[in-house]
C-alpha cells in the first residue's frame, strides 16, 4: 500500500520540474524517466495486489500537513478559475467554482461531523484503472514528446509552451490516480476539480479565440458537475454523516446518488453537456487523446459504475440510462456528417461513452460486464486512433477523411495502425461489438423497449461512418506521389504498443472476462456470470484471423513490385490514367469520387441544437421528479 502515495504524489512533484527545465532535451529526457517509473509503480503495485490475493484494501492518511496541502490547493484552484473568468470577462463562472469550493472547504472543516473514512481504497476496479492511466496514458505522454517538437516545427505561429504541457500532461495523470483510489468522496471531489482544471488549460494551450472559447464551455459545464458532486457529498453529510461512496451506495442515499450520477454524465460528456468535448479538438493531438481516452472522459463512467449497484430499477438508473442510450444513438448520427477525422473520433467517443452509461444506468450484471468490456477496448482503440490521425495529419497536412484516398499506399506503417484501430472500434471480435452484443441482450432481457431502439439503430451507423473511414484507406489513391512520413520513433513506439495491446487484449478476451471482468463485477455486486460461451469464442477466433490477415495482405500490397495496375471501369470512358475520364462531349475531366456526408440531414446545425434541447429538458425534469420523490 506505500506504493499507492507515491503513485499519486509523484506525478505531482514531476509537474514542478517539466515547468522549471526550459531546455527541450533535458525536459524530454526526464519526462522519459518519469514516465517509466510512474508504469513501474503500477505495475509493481498490481503484482502486489495479485499476490495478496487481489483482496480489497483501505488507507487511512493521518498526516495533518496533507489535509493542509489539499486545502491550500482547492483554495489555490478556485482563486486560479476567478482569476481567468476576470481575465477573460466570464464572471458568472467563477461564481461556479467560488460555491462549491467554499461548500466543501465548510463541510471538512466547520460542518456537521463526519462518520471517519479511509481516504483511499483499493479494489480490481480502480486497479484497472490505475492500469488504463499509467500505461495509456503514460505511452500518450511519451507519444507527445515526439508529437510537439513536430507540432511547434509547422505551426510556428503559436507561442512554443512545452513546458507548460507537460507540467499540466503530468498532474492530470496524478490526479486520475487520486481520483480513481479515492473512497472518501471529499478527495475525490478534489481530484476531480484538478482535472477540470487542467482540461481548460489544456484545450487553451494555442490561445486563439477559438481555444479560448471552447476552453471556458468545458470549464463550467465541469465545474457545473463539480458543484452537482459537492451539493451530493453535502446531502449525504446532512443525512446520514457519510462522505464514503460505498457507504452512501449501501444505504442508496436517493439524491447524493442523484448528484453525483449528474455530475458523472457531465464529465463523459454525455447529452447536453457533450460540446465541451468536442471543443476540445482544438488542442494539440495528445491532449485530445488523453481526454478522450483514458484519463478525462473515464472518470465520469468510473464514477457510475462504482454507482451501478444503486442505480437497478430507480429513477436515477432510468435518467442515466435514457440519456447514455440517447447519446449514443445522436452521437452516432452526427458523426456520420463529419469528415474532419478528429470530429469523427470525437463524436465516437460520446457515442460509446453513453453505451457505457447506457449501461451503468440499467445496473445488471450483465451490462456491468459490457461496460467494463467497452472501457477497456475504448481506452485503447481511441487512444490510438487519436495518436495516429495526429501523425497522419503531420505528414498528409490534412486530418480531412477524403485526403486519405489510398492512404495505405502512402503511409502503408500509420494506414496499417489505422485499420487495426478501426477494427478494434466496430467489429467483431473486437471487444466494442462484443460488448454491445452483451448490452442489447441485457437490454432484451430486462424489457427495455427504448434502450433497445437506441443500441439497435446506434450500432447500424456506427458500422456506416467506420465503413466510410476503411474503404477510403484501402481504395486506390488518387495520387501516386508518395508522402514522407515525419512520425518520429517515439511516436511509433506508442504507436505499435497500443496496437500490440489491441490485439493482445483481443486473442485474450475470454481470459480477460474470467480474471478481470467478471471479479470487478463480483466486487460490485456480490455475484457474476459467464458471457461468452464456446461458439462465441469459435465465431471470434475466424473473425479474428480475417480481420489480421486481411490489412496485411493491403500492406504487402503497398510493395510496388507486388502490386498490379488496374483501369477502373467508367463506362468504357477511362482516360487511361484512373484520374481522368472523357465525358459525353469528348472533353477530358477529372475522376473523383467522395463520401457522402449527408450535412443537410444529419450535420450539426440540423440535429445538434435539437439534441441539446430534448436532452437538457428530459434530464431537467428527471431529476426534479428524483429530488421530489426523494423530499
Amino acid at each position: 500500500m506505500n506504493l499507492i502515495p507515491f503513485l499519486i504524489c509523484f506525478p505531482f512533484v514531476v509537474a514542478v520540474f517539466m515547468y522549471l527545465i526550459r531546455n527541450n532535451k533535458i525536459r524530454n529526457g526526464v519526462a522519459y524517466v518519469s514516465l517509466g517509473v510512474i508504469m513501474a509503480t503500477a505495475a509493481f503495485l498490481l503484482v502486489d495486489f495479485i499476490s495478496n490475493g487481489a483482496r480489497a484494501s483501505a488507507y487511512q492518511v493521518e498526516n495533518e500537513l496533507v489535509e493542509m496541502l489539499i486545502l491550500i490547493a482547492e483554495v489555490g484552484l478556485m482563486f486560479l478559475v476567478v482569476y481567468q473568468c476576470i481575465r477573460y470577462k466570464k464572471y458568472l463562472i467563477s461564481l461556479l467554482s467560488v460555491v462549491q469550493t467554499l461548500l466543501v472547504i465548510w463541510l471538512e472543516h466547520f460542518g456537521p461531523v463526519i462518520a471517519d473514512t479511509p481516504q483511499l481504497y483499493l479494489d480490481r476496479l480502480s486497479m484497472l484503472m490505475i492500469v488504463i492511466v499509467a500505461f495509456i496514458g503514460g505511452m500518450i505522454t511519451i507519444y507527445a514528446v515526439g508529437y510537439m517538437h513536430g507540432y511547434h516545427h509547422y505551426h510556428t505561429e503559436f507561442p512554443d509552451r512545452r513546458y507548460y504541457f507537460f507540467s499540466l500532461i503530468f498532474v492530470f495523470l496524478g490526479a486520475m490516480f487520486g481520483l480513481v483510489l479515492s473512497k472518501s468522496m471529499l478527495w475525490l471531489d478534489f481530484f476531480w476539480e484538478v482535472t477540470s482544471i487542467c482540461s481548460f488549460l489544456l484545450i487553451g494551450y494555442t490561445k486563439t479565440d477559438e481555444a479560448i472559447q471552447n476552453s471556458f464551455r468545458a470549464l463550467w459545464m465541469n465545474l457545473l458537475g463539480g458543484l452537482m458532486l459537492a451539493i451530493g457529498i453535502a446531502s449525504a453529510v446532512f443525512q446520514m454523516g457519510l462522505v464514503d461512496i460505498q457507504s452512501i451506495v449501501n444505504n442508496g442515499l436517493i439524491i447524493p446518488i442523484a448528484c453525483f450520477a449528474f455530475a458523472a454524465l457531465t464529465k463523459s460528456a454525455q447529452l447536453p453537456f457533450s460540446r465541451w468535448l468536442l471543443g476540445a479538438m482544438v488542442a494539440p493531438t495528445p491532449s485530445s487523446a488523453l481526454l478522450h481516452s483514458a484519463t478525462m472522459v473515464k472518470a465520469g463512467v468510473y464514477l457510475l459504475l462504482r454507482l451501478s449497484p444503486a442505480l437497478s430499477g430507480t429513477m436515477t438508473g432510468t435518467m442515466v440510462s435514457f440519456v447514455g442510450g440517447l447519446t449514443f444513438l445522436l452521437a452516432s448520427l452526427l458523426a456520420i456528417s463529419k469528415s474532419d477525422a478528429k470530429a469523427v473520433l470525437a463524436y465516437s467517443t460520446i457515442s460509446n461513452l453513453g453505451l457505457i452509461v447506457a449501461c451503468a444506468g440499467v445496473g445488471m450484471r450483465q451490462t456491468i460486464w459490457a461496460a467494463i468490456y467497452l472501457l477497456i477496448f475504448h481506452a485503447v482503440s481511441k487512444a490510438m486512433m487519436f495518436q495516429d490521425v495526429g501523425a497522419v495529419e503531420n505528414s498528409l497536412h490534412s486530418r480531412n477523411i477524403e485526403n486519405m484516398q489510398g492512404l495505405i499506399y502512402r503511409l502503408p506503417r500509420l494506414a496499417f495502425i489505422m485499420l487495426i484501430g478501426i477494427a478494434g472500434m466496430y467489429l467483431a471480435p473486437f471487444g466494442m461489438l462484443i460488448a454491445k452484443w452483451a448490452a442489447f441482450k441485457a437490454f432484451v432481457d430486462a424489457s427495455n423497449p427504448l434502450l433497445i431502439i437506441f443500441i439497435a439503430f446506434g450500432s447500424s451507423t456506427t458500422m456506416f461512418y467506420w465503413t466510410k473511414w476503411m474503404a477510403k484507406i484501402i481504395g486506390p489513391p488518387r495520387v501516386d506521389t508518395p508522402l514522407r512520413d515525419v512520425t518520429k520513433k517515439n511516436e511509433y513506439a506508442s504507436l505499435y504498443i497500443h496496437a500490440f495491446f489491441m490485439v493482445v487484449i483481443c486473442l485474450l478476451c475470454v481470459p480477460m472476462s474470467k480474471y478481470v471482468v467478471l471479479p470487478i463485477e463480483l466486487d460490485l455486486f456480490g455475484s457474476a456470470t459467464m458471457t461468452l460461451d464456446s461458439a462465441d469464442i469459435m465465431v471470434m477466433v475466424i473473425l479474428l484471423i480475417a480481420i489480421v490477415v486481411l490489412p496485411f495482405i493491403c500492406y504487402l500490397g503497398t510493395k510496388r513490385h507486388k502490386r498490379k495496375h488496374v483501369i477502373s471501369y467508367m463506362n468504357g470512358v477511362n482516360a487511361g490514367d484512373n484520374k481522368n475520364f472523357i465525358d459525353s462531349f469528348g472533353e477530358e475531366k477529372q475522376l473523383y469520387t467522395a463520401n457522402w456526408y449527408m450535412m443537410d440531414y444529419l450535420g450539426e446545425n440540423k440535429l445538434l441544437t435539437p439534441c441539446i434541447i430534448v436532452s437538457a429538458g428530459m434530464l431537467l425534469i428527471m431529476m426534479c421528479l428524483i429530488i421530489g420523490g426523494a423530499v
